[in-house]
C-alpha cells in the first residue's frame, strides 16, 4: 500500500473529482484540489469545504507555473481535469482537444522531471471508454484496437485526444519510470453529476422530477453500463495503492448493459410514474455530423484480477441516489 501525505486532484471540484477528494480526506490524506470551475462547481466540495486537510486552488492546469508548484508538492497525483460531456465536445472541439492534451502534457513533464531525478510520484490519468471509438466487439478489453470515425465528425476529437493522453502517460512510464495508472471510465453516475453536458442519467432524473418528458435520442436501443461514482472512486484509490498496477490501462465501471430507452422507463418507474418519453434525432440534439456508439460494454477481467473489483451498487440504487440528491438541491418554500 502507498502511504501518502499530499494528494493533488485536478478537476477536484467536478463530479468524480469531488467524490475522490472526499474519499482521500476520509482516508487521512492532505488533499490539494485545483479546478477552474469551467464545468466543476465549488459547492460540489460543500461537505468538505472546511476540512483542515483540504486546500482548494481556483486555477487552470493549463497554467504551467501553477502546475509546477502543485505537482512539486504532491506525493501522488490524480489527473481528472478534462473537457466534459458529449454536448460540449460536439459544440467546442477545439476546446476539447486543447483541454485534454495540453494540461496532461504539462503534468507529465513535471512528474517526468521528478522521476528522472530519482523521485517517482504515482499518477492516475483519467481516460474514457470513448477511446475505443467504434470498435465492433461486443465487449471491450484494454488491448483492443481503437476504431475512430472520420475527422469530419467532431465527436471523435474527444476519444482521440484522450488516447493521446494515454500514449503520453505510457511513454513517460517506459522512458523515465513514471508510475502511472490509466483508468478508462464507463458511464460513471451518481449524486452531483450534472445533466447540463448531455449526461443521460441526471438528465432523465431531472426531467422526471420536473414533470417534463424524458428525451431519448434516436431509437433508444443504444446499450450502456452505469457505475456508481463511489464504486469507481474506490477502484481508483485501490489501483493507486497497488504498485503492480503501474504502467497499465484499466477499464473501470459496470459490465451490466441496459438500453437507453429501458433506462428512461426505469427512471420513470422509480421517480415519477406520470412522466412520459419523447424521441429526438441526433441531428436535432447535436448536429448532422454527430455519430453515436451503439454498444459500450467493458471487459472487467483485468481490474478484477488486479484488485478484485466488482461494482457494488445496483442500477435502481443509483437512480434512487441521483433522485435524492437532486431533490435536496431543489429550493424549498
Amino acid at each position: 500500500m502507498i502511504h501518502v501525505s499530499t494528494c493533488l486532484v485536478t478537476g477536484g471540484a467536478g463530479f468524480i473529482g469531488s467524490h475522490l477528494s472526499e474519499r482521500l480526506l476520509a482516508d487521512g490524506h492532505h488533499v490539494l484540489v485545483v479546478d477552474d470551475l469551467s464545468t466543476g462547481r465549488r459547492n460540489n466540495l460543500g461537505s468538505i469545504a472546511r476540512h483542515p486537510k483540504l486546500e482548494y486552488i481556483e486555477g487552470s492546469v493549463a497554467d504551467s507555473d501553477l502546475v509546477d508548484r502543485l505537482v512539486d508538492r504532491a506525493d501522488v497525483v490524480y489527473h481528472l481535469a478534462a473537457a466534459v460531456g458529449v454536448a460540449l465536445i460536439a459544440k467546442q472541439p477545439i476546446q476539447t482537444i486543447e483541454r485534454n492534451i495540453f494540461p496532461t502534457k504539462l503534468i507529465l513533464e513535471r512528474l517526468g522531471r521528478r522521476a528522472d531525478a530519482g523521485d517517482p510520484v504515482p499518477c492516475f490519468i483519467a481516460s474514457t471508454s470513448e477511446v475505443y471509438g467504434k470498435n465492433p466487439k461486443p465487449t471491450w478489453c484494454e488491448e483492443d484496437d481503437l476504431v475512430f470515425g472520420s475527422t469530419t465528425k467532431p465527436r471523435w476529437s474527444y476519444g482521440v485526444s484522450k488516447a493521446i493522453d494515454e500514449f503520453l502517460a505510457l511513454a513517460f512510464h517506459h522512458e523515465v519510470g513514471l508510475p502511472v495508472v490509466i483508468g478508462r471510465f464507463f458511464n460513471v453516475v451518481g449524486p452531483r453529476q450534472s445533466g447540463a453536458y448531455g449526461m443521460v442519467l441526471p438528465r432523465f432524473v431531472e426531467a422526471a422530477l420536473a414533470g417534463r418528458p424524458l428525451v431519448v435520442h434516436d431509437d433508444g436501443q443504444q446499450l450502456r453500463c452505469f457505475a456508481h461514482v463511489d464504486d469507481v472512486v474506490g477502484a481508483v484509490v485501490r489501483l493507486m495503492e497497488t504498485p503492480e498496477a503501474a504502467g497499465r490501462v484499466y477499464n473501470i465501471g459496470s459490465d451490466q448493459p441496459i438500453a437507453i430507452l429501458e433506462l428512461a422507463r426505469r427512471v420513470i418507474a422509480r421517480v415519477n410514474p406520470a412522466a412520459t418519453i419523447e424521441f429526438q434525432t441526433y441531428s436535432a440534439a447535436y448536429d448532422g455530423s454527430f455519430e453515436d456508439i451503439r454498444r459500450r460494454v467493458p471487459d472487467l477481467t483485468r481490474i478484477e484480477q488486479a484488485i478484485g473489483f466488482r461494482a457494488a451498487h445496483s442500477l435502481d440504487e443509483i437512480i434512487d441516489a441521483v433522485a435524492a440528491a437532486l431533490r435536496d438541491e431543489q429550493p424549498r418554500d
